[in-house]
């Protein structure tokens, strides 16, 4: 036993306590109950409960407000101060906007708030837990769904990170992740600075849509579907698919780098926050796992290359995805957990430092890893109707991701379609 005494700081007994030790009170079950009832809060609906099909696989719910941004009578207008991303750590799908806003250059224009658990339980899904009272600063909301309720009254699914919120009306207006990064790609066009890359040329967007859309239930939705299936038949079915995408993403990025070649895409955001979760989160969530990201050469370095640019590091939270859901009792324990005994004595700086060698599979002139707007065109040139994803449909046919004709790809993937075409002036 060590002879020094280790410093424990006070618990705070009070909100006022919290606020003067510069703490944030610990959010009780009690204390959710009390909220959801003064707010009118439904529990959250399970996954692994209510979106699971006849076959025991996991069919992911269909975003509920999916009303685009745009131009168009009853879409939402681009606005500058007006809305707010309300998003998590640990989840892939909102890392993706806050990754494109800040690689766009639009902090100033679109605010974000991280949720948490509410209560010890997160019986009522995602809350405040890290806020003075536990309630959201812009809007005193206590629960993510109060957005979603206030917009819809009917509305009983599940509320999810990311969502679009008019702060303002205190609404949730769009949690649609398949396409809120092309929003702010192409809606928000007229906010984003002179240099600002170009994410998702408006030539190619057919192209990155349908790659996309592959990616979904291939890759993004990989770990989910396995780690909330509930038969072997629908287990084995989706690990063998994430498998086999990878293997087929790893030979693509042999000779592009990145997925559509020199220039990184939209697509790479979507990829990037799936594959930095892998090792160090989602694999004990799947069980046996065929491969470690770290097995694969090129999507390795690809990652680490991304990992390094200032908008992927800050969102991405890699310490907080290793400590995940940690055993407090671990240490009492002889078998205690890697995530608990190893994780802690890794320095992720190192380990995902990127050696530079990408940069040899790329054509740019000047090395440049973003493509450029074209001189001369104008933010409405770059505007365009945003294509609606398969996978909001309400019919759950639509939404099955076992069924090949949900995400085809007239080009094996391979092989990236846009080699070569890509371009700055």
């Amino acid at each position: 036993m060590s002879d020094q005494c280790e410093f424990v700081p006070p618990i705070p007994a009070t909100q006022a306590d919290a606020a003067r030790l510069g703490t944030a009170l610990a959010y009780s079950d009690e204390e959710a109950e009390l909220h959801a009832r003064e707010v009118g809060a439904l529990p959250r609906p399970m996954e692994t409960k209510h979106e699971i099909d006849q076959r025991g696989a996991f069919v992911r719910q269909p975003n509920a407000f999916a009303v685009p941004f745009g131009s168009k009578p009853g879409e939402w207008q681009a606005e500058a101060g007006r809305y707010r991303i309300y998003w998590a750590k640990g989840c892939n799908w909102s890392n993706r906007p806050v990754i494109a806003r800040n690689l766009l250059g639009l902090q100033s224009v679109i605010s974000d708030q991280l949720c948490t658990h509410s209560g010890e339980s997160n019986r009522y899904g995602h809350g405040f837990a890290d806020a003075p009272e536990h309630r959201d600063p812009a809007t005193g909301a206590y629960f993510l769904s109060e957005f979603y309720r206030r917009a819809d009254p009917e509305f009983t699914g599940r509320a999810t990170t990311p969502t679009f919120v008019d702060i303002k009306k205190k609404i949730a207006v769009n949690n649609d992740y398949h396409r809120m990064s092309n929003y702010l790609e192409v809606q928000f066009r007229p906010f984003q600075p002179e240099n600002a890359p170009d994410l998702y040329p408006k030539a190619c967007r057919e192209v990155i849509d349908e790659f996309n859309d592959w990616l979904f239930p291939h890759i993004n939705n990989g770990h989910y579907r396995m780690a909330f299936c509930q038969s072997l038949a629908a287990y084995n079915e989706a690990f063998d698919d994430f498998y086999d995408s990878m293997d087929l993403l790893e030979q693509r990025l042999a000779d592009n780098r990145f997925l559509f070649g020199d220039y990184i895409t939209d697509s790479d955001i979507r990829f990037f926050v799936t594959i930095i979760r892998w090792d160090f989160s989602y694999f004990r969530n799947v069980g046996p796992v065929k491969h470690r990201i770290a097995d694969y050469p090129n999507i390795y370095a690809y990652m680490k290359e991304l990992y390094n640019i200032p908008a992927f590091y800050q969102a991405t939270y890699i310490r907080d995805l290793r400590l995940g859901r940690g055993n407090p009792e671990a240490d009492k324990n002889i078998f205690t957990d890697y995530l608990s005994r190893i994780a802690p004595q890794i320095d992720f700086d190192q380990l995902l430092a990127d050696d530079g060698q990408r940069a040899r599979l790329s054509q740019d002139p000047h090395g440049d890893m973003f493509l450029r707007h074209p001189a001369g065109e104008t933010a409405a040139d770059y505007q365009s109707e945003i294509s609606a994803s398969r996978w909001n449909s309400p019919r759950q046919a639509d939404r099955d991701p076992s069924d090949p004709a949900n995400s085809p790809l007239r080009v094996n993937a391979s092989v990236n379609p846009l080699k070569g075409l890509l371009k700055n002036n």
